[in-house]
């Protein structure tokens, strides 16, 4: 990984790295902890996502995950899930400004890990509703303070690249999660549940961020010339910021739509084909985790593909190609029915344009000023999430029992439309 050209100062007054081995200890020890907050925000999302039919239907009684109930509950339970992704991504966002970068991350970690766990302990579906809800409020969060603290640690000419690297953690961390569902259900005794509690690992490693994490010299500085008082959150809707808040908020709330659409439905499409219906729900759970495994390890050759066009045309024009690639993927995989083994070759090239997620991970932080940065970013994300979770449910009534083809199909419109408005947005103003 290199910068090309001159070497340029950090807003610290601190010539930026052109190599690797000109890092700072401290600039490796804040990228370490973004990137596995990230991984484990991979991990404690998707457990659910890989176990939702069959785990609400073994809390509702029902006798098979494509019971009309089953659908219901476990579609409120993930749009639960995605307004507390909204909202933590907002407050943690707003404690990300005011009590630094590092003590936030660590805050969202001991969240998303703590609730996660608990969800093991769930008897009804809607208890597993607000543990969901609770731990959304961390991983939300974390999304914000994590690439906020590399945007202003790291070399900028750098970020497509750590972008890449830092959606690569999410990847790994739904691969984890991959694994531990495929490796429960070869279990002689299968119980979705128990796949919860390897959502506590992520707490280990908030004391080591608390000890060997400082806050960025950017966000000290800021904080420093601050005149009276933080800018308050309203202050994204003034001025020159507020066309650069509602453009960000529309473009995430279109792709982001689409993309939990996929993730949430595609598994309960897949568990639900007709072919499939004489097998046993531990061998539909380990084909679910199958596909998904797939899709997401080569949505890691993804991210850094998304960097590389980001390298030569910038973001804006990267994420309009990126949005164009995942509709003809997604419209594709689902335009006419697919047999499992069909889909296992449409499916990862979806997973393959989602790397245009990892371009929002740097690309959005700098779009707004320092002490509005975790605040900005994480709102205009995550409020994406708050059109995501209706999307997850109101798209989900077209379905026809067992069968979601169609609401996929449907939501695969959504990103030509965020291919437009990307055309719209600006490129960082660092």
């Amino acid at each position: 990984m290199s910068a090309v050209g001159d070497v340029k100062p950090s807003a610290a007054g601190v010539p930026e790295a052109a190599i690797l081995a000109d890092l700072t200890p401290q600039q490796w020890r804040s990228g370490a902890a973004a990137w596995l907050g990230w991984l484990f925000d991979g991990l404690d999302m998707h457990l659910y996502t890989l176990v939702a039919g069959t785990f609400v239907a073994q809390l509702l009684g029902a006798a098979s995950p494509a019971d009309p109930l089953v659908k219901r509950y476990s579609s409120w339970i993930q749009a639960a899930f995605l307004v507390g992704w909204a909202l933590g991504g907002a407050f943690f966002g707003r404690l990300g400004d005011r009590l630094g970068r590092s003590r936030a991350l660590a805050l969202t970690i001991l969240t998303y890990a703590l609730f996660t766990g608990l969800s093991a302990a769930a008897t009804t579906w809607w208890q597993l509703m607000v543990f969901r809800f609770l731990a959304a409020l961390g991983i939300g969060g974390e999304w914000a303070v994590g690439s906020s603290l590399l945007a202003e640690t790291w070399p900028r000419r750098w970020r497509p690249w750590i972008a890449a690297v830092l959606q690569t953690g999410v990847n790994i961390g739904v691969l984890f999660a991959c694994v531990t569902v495929f490796l429960f259900a070869e279990l002689r005794n299968y119980n979705p549940r128990y796949v919860f509690l390897v959502g506590i690992l992520p707490a280990l490693i908030v004391f080591w961020i608390r000890k060997s994490v400082p806050e960025p010299e950017e966000w000290r500085q800021a904080k420093q010339s601050a005149v009276t008082r933080d800018p308050p959150m309203r202050d994204l809707f003034r001025g020159e910021v507020c066309p650069i808040t509602l453009k960000t908020i529309l473009l995430c709330s279109l792709a982001l739509t689409g993309w939990w659409a996929f993730m949430f439905w595609h598994p309960q499409h897949i568990r639900n084909l007709p072919e499939l219906a004489t097998w046993s729900p531990a061998q539909k759970d380990q084909l679910v985790s199958l596909v998904f495994f797939l899709v997401i390890g080569v949505s890691i050759g993804g991210n850094f593909f998304a960097g590389w066009l980001a390298n030569l045309f910038g973001y804006r024009v990267s994420i309009g190609i990126m949005c164009l690639g995942f509709f003809l993927a997604m419209f594709g995989s689902f335009c006419v029915p697919r047999n499992h083994e069909a889909l296992i070759w449409w499916l990862p090239w979806v997973g393959f344009f989602s790397g245009v997620f990892g371009l929002f991970t740097m690309y959005l932080p700098p779009l707004f000023p320092t002490l509005l940065r975790t605040t900005g970013a994480g709102f205009s994300y995550n409020i994406g999430r708050l059109v995501s979770a209706f999307g997850v449910v109101f798209f989900g009534l077209f379905a026809q029992v067992g069968d979601f083809r169609k609401t996929l199909l449907y939501m695969s419109f959504l990103f030509p439309a965020a291919m437009i408005v990307s055309w719209f947005m600006p490129e960082p103003r660092e």
